[in-house]
């Protein structure tokens, strides 16, 4: 499958379904992992094979939990143990009990906040009873686009030398997000994300931040796919910056940039185009701000050679 491949309506409902999936694996790391700065330990990660969580340390042993996208089927695993389901056409409150089930299986006895975060409105999933879609070769699409977005993030993540997120997978706004830290504290963010604690917003953006994404659409809203970019707090002339490339616009509702993922697929090179985003986007933060950029950044990364001193 190419590694840009077309996303289209089609694609929606396997997408939606997906979220809502992808949100009852989350709950489970939030509900074991000690908190880390920004929610951290919450997030999935993009794989070869597609989203899985970090190790989760819990009292009966250490685990995972994936939704392989590959062969279509949600995945535990641990040391002494591996059990699948398939991925396939099924109500929320039926993936809820099915994971639920695995870990029960497994000895883990694990309470987690049983409805979603970021969605409006917030069916508790034992719930949720709308038999949800699951077509494989959306799943596949959706897959490989992320894989491509995760690609040149991390190829972008590599010339900040500040603080710096991870390339990480947020299951609450169903994005791909890597995000830099100017190092200064920020205002008291005002929350208001719908079914989302003001305090889990509010520590999340503690500091002074530059945050880019790849939001392929979701059960929180319509519209998508898109890449984003945005600051907070949100500088002075940021909306009227000139940023690249040119199909890139600003939208004042979400305060961000947006670039539509087909303006990036059909690019002549669509890696190019996506580092001009993520880079013009940043430094007009960055610049609008006041950030020491002479301070924060480096070079590109170069496979095998050291970051030069």
């Amino acid at each position: 499958m190419s590694g840009w491949p077309a996303l289209s309506a089609d694609d929606r409902p396997t997408i939606v379904a997906l979220h809502l999936f992808s949100q009852v694996i989350g709950k489970v790391p939030t509900a074991v992992l000690p908190w880390r700065n920004h929610g951290w330990q919450l997030t999935l990660h993009v794989t070869p094979r597609g989203l899985v969580t970090e190790p989760i340390h819990a009292e009966a042993g250490a685990l995972t939990l994936g939704l392989d996208l590959a062969d279509h089927n949600l995945v535990y695993e641990s040391a002494t143990a591996r059990m699948s389901v398939p991925l396939q056409p099924m109500p929320v409150a039926d993936f809820h009990g099915i994971v639920m089930a695995m870990l029960e299986r497994a000895g883990h006895r694990i309470r987690i906040h049983a409805a979603p975060n970021e969605i409006d409105p917030a069916i508790r999933f034992a719930e949720d009873l709308e038999r949800r879609a699951y077509d494989q070769g959306s799943a596949r699409r959706l897959h490989a686009a992320l894989v491509s977005a995760d690609r040149v993030f991390r190829l972008f993540r590599s010339s900040f030398l500040g603080k710096v997120s991870p390339v990480h997978f947020f299951w609450g706004s169903f994005d791909l997000a890597v995000t830099r830290f100017s190092g200064r504290p920020a205002p008291l963010h005002p929350g208001g994300i719908p079914n989302l604690p003001d305090e889990v917003t509010r520590e999340a953006y503690s500091h002074e931040v530059s945050s880019a994404g790849f939001w392929p659409g979701g059960a929180g809203g319509e519209g998508g796919p898109f890449f984003y970019s945005y600051a907070y707090p949100t500088p002075d002339g940021f909306a009227e910056a000139r940023v690249a490339p040119e199909a890139t616009r600003f939208d004042a509702g979400l305060g961000e940039f947006l670039l539509d993922y087909e303006a990036v697929r059909g690019a002549p090179d669509p890696d190019a185009a996506l580092m001009a985003f993520l880079q013009s986007t940043y430094e007009a933060a960055a610049d609008l701000a006041g950030w020491d950029r002479a301070a924060l950044e480096c070079a590109i990364g170069t496979p095998g050679v050291p970051r030069a001193l």
